[in-house]
């Protein structure tokens, strides 16, 4: 690059404000309560550039939105010229390169034209009209779960309901046995390590045996399935295979990401209850106005999104409103930031389940938007409704606790609920 190269870049560089944004981003104080610090630093500058790290930090609900269109800006982090996948990285750590290497070949990690080649074999399944012939299957596992839960006493309503309903959805939607309900669970929390950016080793090894042992299982699981063409999910997956659309690592990797994607949806029934709950005057006028409930799942995914941090690599530069983000490049979309944005959301603190237009980026957004968007928010309305019609009574039991443990994700760890009828 010339200097006159240079100092161009330099001059279309994000700002670059005080914020020590991995001491930030691993703050249990911030992450509790991301919104007031997020907010602040948006109001300085719709992006960032961090000089420590190099990355660009997206802040802005335009910014972004343009930034998860563009062809130039991909979801393959193998585009990030110092990420994992370097040269330096690879001899330094070769441990994160393994994991990484191995977890690559799927329809989330992949840019043009691969993305479109694998999420065309499911896109079709997960849209909402499709989605309609699992709404009973959702209906019966959330009874199920109701039937369990008990009346008048404090009840972690996260291991109680919220984690295992989308769970158990997955599984059927795969034709899995319920008996391997606790070792996929334990697959998946293990490789939610991957979003997170910065690994601990112990992470890194949980991550690598988990990936190990689920990609093993769905191996078997897929060739015991193959005499089943009818299996809607599976018998897309090996069709696909036998069309030659994906190889046998595609195969098996989407198979466990599509699995895996039952954390969107509890994420949206414990952020979203708790939002009720802490703005009672809304959830009795949801409770009055059931016709109310997909407008309140789009204000619960915006209030209190799940997903925290959504990159996207450099392919080419791109001009991101006043910024440049060059190739090589690794941009980080912050969804608390980004779903309050004043400039695009009125009264962006507040939690309104009649707000209309609601055009939050808590799936995402652009080709990469979240394929499974359309389930979630149906299991999402069953649940709602299903606890409102069982119970009258709906109360806090105690203090909730969220995740601080991790970045990218946002989702209650302890969340104490007492039901009544």
């Amino acid at each position: 690059m010339s200097e006159q190269q240079e100092q161009t870049l330099a001059d279309t560089r994000a700002p670059s404000f005080d914020v020590d944004w991995w001491t930030m981003l691993s703050d249990p104080q911030f992450l509790a309560n991301p919104y007031p610090e997020l907010n602040r630093i948006r109001e300085l500058s719709p992006i960032h550039y961090d000089p420590a790290s190099e990355i660009y930090f997206v802040l802005g609900h335009r910014e972004f939105n343009a930034m998860a269109k563009t062809p130039q800006m991909g979801r393959d982090t193998r585009f990030w010229a110092k990420g994992w996948s370097s040269p330096e990285n690879r001899e330094n750590d070769p441990e994160t390169y393994e994991l990484f290497i191995e977890f690559q070949p799927q329809m989330i990690n992949a840019n043009a034209p691969h993305h479109r080649r694998m999420r065309g074999v499911y896109e079709k399944a997960f849209n909402p009209r499709s989605m309609m012939a699992h709404r009973a299957t959702i209906e019966e596992e959330c009874r199920r779960l109701l039937d369990e839960l008990p009346a008048d006493r404090p009840v972690e309503f996260m291991n109680a309901f919220a984690n295992p309903l989308p769970h158990r959805i997955s599984l059927r939607l795969f034709n899995i046995p319920e008996a391997m309900d606790e070792p996929i669970a334990r697959w998946i929390a293990a490789l939610s390590w991957l979003g997170n950016i910065v690994m601990t080793p112990a992470q890194k090894r949980q991550a690598q045996q988990a990936q190990s042992e689920f990609k093993a299982y769905v191996r078997d699981h897929l060739a015991d399935r193959g005499a089943h063409p009818e299996d809607s999910f599976i018998g897309l997956s090996l069709a696909a295979a036998d069309a030659g659309v994906m190889d046998e690592e595609e195969l098996v990797n989407n198979v466990v990401m599509l699995i895996s994607g039952s954390r969107t949806s509890l994420t949206l029934l414990g952020n979203g209850l708790l939002s009720l709950l802490q703005y009672p005057a809304q959830f009795e006028q949801l409770r009055a106005q059931r016709e109310l409930m997909p407008r309140a799942i789009e204000e619960m995914l915006r209030f209190e999104p799940g997903s925290s941090l959504i990159p996207r690599a450099g392919i080419e530069d791109f001009q991101c409103g006043d910024v440049v983000i060059p190739a090589g490049s690794l941009a980080i979309g912050l969804v608390g930031a980004i779903n309050r944005d004043p400039a695009r959301f009125q009264n962006p603190d507040a939690f309104d389940i009649t707000r209309r237009p609601n055009h939050h980026s808590a799936f995402g957004g652009g080709p990469h938007i979240c394929i499974g968007k359309a389930l979630a928010r149906m299991t999402g309305e069953v649940a709602f409704n299903a606890l409102m019609d069982r119970f009258q009574r709906i109360e806090l039991a105690g203090e909730p606790v969220w995740w601080t443990d991790r970045s990218d994700q946002r989702g209650l760890n302890e969340f104490p609920v007492r039901f009544g009828y």
